[in-house]
């Protein structure tokens, strides 16, 4: 951990740099971009009937939104107000009011014609909800008859037969920090978080090759580096007001490069609309381009690599820092030796780049002094992505990029609860304040003061598997309680998930709103639980940022849900009906003792207990984790990995597809146009020789398939790296397979292979069978 601490936001340049600017056409006017006033305007209007809470929310509390930690309208990057667009479609599910009776009562089949979006639409959950087979309409109960129906039946089953998921929806630490601790009192260790799904690569790589679990570094290193990489991360769609942060980049110098298949037209110029030359001619945000293949980086980092250890060759000490190398890492000569191995024409294949595209970037990483490495679910989201960010460890071992001023490591975050989800223990791997190693749990214990189970909890895709398992199966999952989350519209095969969530026994929402999995049916009974949101929790609550800042986020007076709870009160509650004598075991009476215990149970949370008010805030681990080049692993010294090339699937006639987001927050899906390419959701972006290849025009209906699915689209030429597609997410989850998951951390894969062909090519002339058996032929001639 380092002993240097934050100092603060640094202001922006006050006079402008026409350099950057993208045009001399003010507002980008005729220009594919989003319309951040029209944007803006339609919130004020969405939230007309409530704008004194809206605007104390906005300008008093944390965002819920992303991770970039802005408190009010503050953050610790940079001066001045931050505002996006993100955090104000977030808004409107914290000010709305309850859903009508008569919409919500009505017959089942009504609500299920409605889409996620116009569900969010009807309102807030007002009081706990009950439907059981047979019911065509949810009934309204108490809260004690929706508790004990909970506890009654999690009594008569195995621990291992329920599990827990909290989703990242504004969840504070409280909330996570209670949800692992009644889980583990309950004796399972079923309990899992949305940011596994999402960044668990991340975790177990920067594990195992530095020792930490977090970003290195803070965004203001990014503001003067001499480069700064996003790898696989749309930041400017997905954190817009990260965009600020690179406006203030590029004008200190820093050289930005993307690393993606597609050519993201938000990284490439942006309007960022608070800093007014920005909003009036745009900004040049990425310098460079470097379009891999999907699944292509491991190639592509070993290509950098290769050109490195060429250039020591010539030139000893031009490509590696052999001071920092010598005294800080473990297996250099391995990593050389490896990499001496690899074949040029093999790695050009693999990444989709070219031997001298490889060398540009080598030869710029090795004339910088200073990197920050970002990346987020282009480099996750595999079967391999714990091999990938240890790829990216790799390079910024051997170059000396880390612990130190404009240098680090960042797995940049996309909700605003999800670094601290894994921390608080709402992980089937990991529990408050380490691992899930004896040491860390006999430790525990003892704060605890009760025994946890030993046996390893399952992740959520495992969890959704083994509801579909024979009743006499003694795993079989017949309880699942969500807190948050639409496994229907995140998990790959929406189909599988589908019969899994309709085979439980009992099925429990914990929520702020409706959405499409709530509507499913159960064996015994679907019941619904009203939550407040984080600004009504009475005594506040917290919030960890990217770069591990701890934020307070105090309870904010505005209309209330009459029936709706704090999260942490429902589960301290439950496990008191469950087992006598749980309220004097777990404590935990009010957000303030939550947060007194969550300094003793997480050492690194030491100063958690201090956060009471307004503007609040600590930072765990200093500016920089392992300052000075000194990891916090057993010898004090990050390891350098070999990692090999991960295996080809795609072949003649296959096509490597990925999925992407569009003007969305997560799965919240807030317009059918995406505003930097004018695709809508079900437009299929394709390299034009790619198309002409197979006579297909732009706008035609297109068929792409593979043996888990069939999505049906138009096809939209694009720049991206030919023999690669990109669909919406999660539109495009039915053509992703379940049950393949990443060997060290879990994560479902979303990559996969496929078929594409024009639809009346698809349909004209063959019979039913005809896609199983091309599929099931391509299949042969792989093996």
């Amino acid at each position: 951990m380092g002993k240097t601490r934050h100092t603060g936001p640094v202001p922006l340049p006050k006079t402008p740099d026409p350099n950057h600017w993208i045009s001399y056409v003010p507002f980008g006017i005729g220009k594919v971009k989003p319309r951040h006033i029209r944007d803006t305007m339609k919130v004020i209007w969405d939230n007309r009937d409530n704008l004194p809470y809206a605007y104390r929310i906005l300008t008093r509390g944390v965002c819920d939104g992303c991770a970039l930690g802005v408190a009010g309208l503050k953050d610790q990057t940079l001066t001045g107000p931050h505002l996006c667009t993100t955090r104000l479609n977030v808004l409107r599910l914290n000010t709305m009011p309850a859903i009508q009776p008569e919409i919500l009562h009505q017959d089942i089949d009504e609500l299920r014609k409605l889409s996620s979006e116009e569900l969010r639409g009807l309102g807030r959950i007002p009081y706990p909800l009950l439907r059981e087979p047979g019911d065509r309409k949810f009934r309204r109960i108490s809260w004690d008859e929706a508790l004990d129906r909970v506890a009654e039946k999690m009594k008569k089953l195995d621990p291992r037969q329920f599990a827990f998921y909290l989703t990242s929806r504004g969840i504070s630490n409280e909330t996570y920090y209670t949800a692992a601790k009644v889980a583990r009192f309950l004796g399972t260790n079923h309990i899992d978080n949305a940011s596994r799904i999402c960044h668990s690569p991340s975790k177990t790589a920067l594990k195992r090759s530095l020792g930490i679990g977090a970003s290195s570094c803070n965004y203001k290193d990014w503001i003067g580096t001499d480069v700064l990489v996003f790898w696989g991360s749309v930041a400017a769609n997905n954190q817009p007001v990260s965009t600020k942060y690179m406006y203030a980049a590029k004008r200190k110098g820093t050289k930005i490069i993307v690393i993606n298949p597609y050519h993201e037209p938000s990284m490439d110029a942006y309007w960022v609309p608070s800093i007014p030359d920005s909003a009036l001619f745009g900004t040049r945000i990425a310098d460079d381009f470097y379009q891999v293949n999907i699944g292509g980086d491991i190639a592509f980092m070993n290509g950098v690599m290769k050109h490195w250890f060429e250039m020591e060759e010539r030139n000893p000490g031009s490509a590696i820092n052999h001071s920092f190398v010598q005294a800080h890492t473990n297996g250099y000569q391995a990593l050389k030796e490896h990499i001496g191995k690899t074949d040029w024409e093999e790695l050009e294949h693999s990444s989709g780049l070219t031997r001298e595209r490889m060398r540009e970037f080598a030869e710029l990483l090795a004339g910088a002094k200073s990197a920050v490495f970002v990346w987020s679910m282009g480099l996750t989201q595999h079967r391999f992505g714990t091999d990938n960010i240890s790829q990216v460890a790799n390079l910024a071992l051997l170059r000396g990029f880390l612990g130190r001023e404009h240098c680090g490591l960042m797995p940049i975050r996309g909700h605003s609860g999800v670094q601290g989800s894994g921390e608080m223990g709402a992980d089937p791997f990991s529990l408050p304040g380490g691992g899930f190693d004896e040491a860390n749990l006999q430790r525990l214990e003892k704060v605890w003061n009760f025994e946890i189970p030993r046996w390893q909890g399952d992740i959520v895709g495992v969890t959704l598997e083994n509801a579909l398992l024979p009743d006499d199966h003694e795993q079989k999952i017949r309880l699942y309680y969500l807190s948050g989350g639409n496994f229907l519209e995140t998990m790959p095969d929406p189909d599988f998930v589908r019969r899994s969530l309709t085979q439980l026994d009992v099925r429990v929402h914990q929520d702020i709103i409706l959405n499409t999995s709530t509507l499913l049916d159960a064996k015994e009974a679907v019941i619904v639980l009203p939550a407040m949101t984080r600004y009504e929790q009475p005594g506040g609550c917290t919030s960890t940022s990217t770069e591990r800042m701890v934020y307070f986020s105090p309870e904010i007076e505005g209309p209330r849900i009459e029936e709706a709870r704090p999260e942490w009160q429902i589960y301290l509650d439950l496990a008191a009906r469950i087992k006598p004598g749980a309220k004097e075991c777990l404590g935990l009476e009010n957000a303030q003792q939550i947060r007194e215990e969550i300094a003793q149970a997480a050492p690194d949370y030491d100063g958690i207990q201090h956060l009471r008010k307004q503007g609040d805030v600590f930072q765990w681990g200093g500016a920089w984790l392992c300052e000075g080049g000194f990891c916090p692993t057993p010898d004090g010294r990050g390891n350098l990995i070999p990692i090999e090339l991960p295996e080809h699937r795609e072949t003649e006639g296959q096509f490597r597809i990925t999925t992407r987001r569009g003007k969305q927050f997560n799965s919240m899906i807030y317009s059918e146009t995406d505003p930097f390419n004018n695709a809508d959701r079900y437009d299929v972006l394709i390299h034009e020789e790619d198309a002409a290849k197979l006579f297909i025009e732009e706008g035609d209906a297109i068929v792409l398939y593979n043996r888990h699915g069939r999505f049906h689209g138009r096809a939209r030429f694009a720049p991206i790296r030919a023999g690669n597609l990109g669909v919406h997410w999660p539109e495009g989850n039915i053509l992703i397979p379940k049950g393949v998951y990443e060997e060290h951390a879990g994560i479902p894969e979303y990559n996969t292979t496929c078929i594409l062909e024009k639809a009346e090519t698809f349909y004209g002339r063959k019979d039913v069978d005809y896609a199983e058996k091309r599929v099931a032929d391509l299949e042969t001639e792989i093996s």
